[in-house]
């Protein structure tokens, strides 16, 4: 009897997790699609990013000589972010509904207990950077200073007053 029911149990999962991967098919698919579009400097520069948020178009009005260098460089980068922090959300939505999808099915340690779940075990997504390649931001976030040089923090110094390395302690005088 309990096996009965602990089989009809995983049919009934496993078709649900058959619908799921159906379901996010159909997402990806459809998040392959999508674009953005964002304006900056008055509308006169458009820009049109593609799923990934990589720049597949960029249009500038016939007044956009008005426009300083830096200020059209300024609009361009401006536009070019907003239509990406589009497309992220709009898949974020779609991960979300995916993911609240998920939610409804038993997860793996409701049916064998002890063993964990795969959810669990995966690593969150680092936060990417919008800032310039010079930004300050941009190097704390990369582990680098200020000035461009790596700053490590799992170094172990070196003990140059140990009595068992003598000379420099990277080679030894006699080689």
């Amino acid at each position: 009897m309990a096996f009965e029911i602990a089989s009809a149990q995983f049919t009934e999962m496993m078709e649900s997790v058959h619908k799921s991967i159906k379901s996010m098919a159909r997402s990806q698919q459809e998040q392959a699609r999508l674009t953005a579009t964002a304006y900056a400097a008055g509308k006169r520069v458009a820009v049109v990013v593609n799923a990934r948020g990589v720049v597949i178009e960029t249009r500038f009005t016939a007044d956009i000589a008005d426009l300083t260098p830096k200020e059209l460089a300024a609009a361009v980068t401006a536009a070019a972010q907003d239509a990406a922090g589009q497309v992220e959300r709009k898949t974020r939505e779609m991960i979300q509904e995916l993911r609240d999808e998920q939610a409804r099915l038993p997860r793996l340690s409701e049916i064998v207990p002890g063993l964990p779940d795969v959810e669990d075990m995966m690593p969150k997504m680092p936060e990417v950077s919008t800032a310039p390649p010079s930004a300050r931001s941009r190097a704390r976030a990369e582990g680098e200073s200020v000035d461009g040089t790596m700053e490590f923090t799992d170094v172990v110094p070196l003990d140059e007053t140990r009595p068992d390395r003598p000379g420099s302690g990277v080679a030894e005088s006699g080689w």
